[in-house]
């Protein structure tokens, strides 16, 4: 597991390094803008995010440095560190999966780690996994606005707006997701059927994206489409 600890207390920090005992890929922050940089400029991931509160007075505490990261990672796990349960509130508005007082004991981060072990499990489950280059990497389905292939490469389109170019057939993606939520519309296209906003003939309006539906898919597509708006009424 990666775990990114900030915290500007450097005694709090080595007490969170002797708990974890070497046993995960751990980097510390002493201030919340290095952190933000690595993460927004530079692409780093961490699974967890263990963030003390209480910052220095010129710094961002560390509720606002939690707003930032949901920007872009939103499905890390996020987890508070105080002296004080003042920022409960905040911590719940931000999906935090804990919240714990200083100082931090062994059960109570062992409980954390095991919970935050289990959640990655399952979103493992509910990850397109991708080659590109030599890198192997994941994208939660609930990110992914529709696929396309074109030639012998594929191209997932992301709600964030990235597209993450991959190798592999749309054929083989298809097996592998295409159920409930997501459908062929197209010989080179999957869409998130959740995503649409609206359907014309045969053709998917994505987030601004027009989604050609083949003859072969149409019938399939049209009845999910119905059946999502029927349940969006409901």
């Amino acid at each position: 597991m990666k775990i990114a600890i900030c915290d500007d207390c450097r005694q709090d920090a080595l007490h969170l390094k002797t708990l974890l005992n070497g046993k995960h890929d751990t980097v510390f922050y002493s201030n919340t803008k290095q952190l933000l940089t690595e993460v927004k400029e530079e692409g780093k991931h961490y699974d967890l995010y263990l963030i003390d509160i209480y910052m220095q007075p010129n710094d961002m505490n560390g509720i606002e440095l939690a707003e930032e990261l949901r920007k872009k990672e939103e499905e890390s796990a996020l987890c508070f560190i105080s002296s004080s349960d003042d920022f409960y509130r905040e911590a719940y508005d931000l999906y935090a999966v804990q919240y714990l007082l200083k100082p931090v004991q062994q059960e109570e981060l062992d409980r954390l780690l095991e919970q935050v072990s289990r959640r990655m499990e399952k979103e493992l489950e509910r990850s397109l996994q991708f080659r590109w280059r030599g890198h192997v990497g994941r994208i939660s389905y609930g990110k992914i606005l529709f696929v396309t292939s074109r030639e012998h490469t594929v191209f997932i389109h992301c709600k964030d707006g990235q597209v993450q170019e991959c190798v592999g057939k749309l054929s083989e993606i298809a097996a592998k997701i295409c159920g409930e939520v997501f459908l062929r519309c197209h010989q080179s296209f999957i869409v998130n059927m959740y995503c649409v906003n609206s359907m014309n003939g045969n053709e998917l309006s994505v987030s601004g994206n027009s989604i050609p539906v083949s003859r072969r898919y149409l019938a399939d597509v049209k009845r999910r489409y119905q059946e999502i708006l029927f349940e969006e009424m409901e």
